[in-house]
């Protein structure tokens, strides 16, 4: 049987439709996508703060300190890196 939906994917594209607002705002609710768009900027300066404060971390660290997936977290830190935020 196969594992179902993948997070890091799924996550990907929701972060690619953020980029491409106009495309998303005809696809659902604006205060949605404000709400969204919020609470991932507080999830990746709270992931910078931390690697400021405490130095790297791995995937399963950062799942475990944030409570995010094993997925999601290695996500969000490959992505923080390829923008050269940490």
């Amino acid at each position: 049987m196969g594992e179902g939906v993948d997070p890091t994917q799924m996550c990907q594209r929701l972060v690619d439709k953020v980029a491409q607002s106009k495309q998303l705002m005809a696809m659902t609710d604006p205060d949605l996508l404000v709400l969204f768009e919020d609470w991932f900027e507080e999830l990746e300066e709270e992931i910078i703060t931390r690697i400021k404060e405490h130095g790297p971390l791995n995937p399963g660290e950062l799942a475990e300190k944030t409570g995010l997936s094993l997925r999601g977290a290695t996500f969000l830190l490959s992505k923080l890196n390829r923008e050269g935020k940490v």
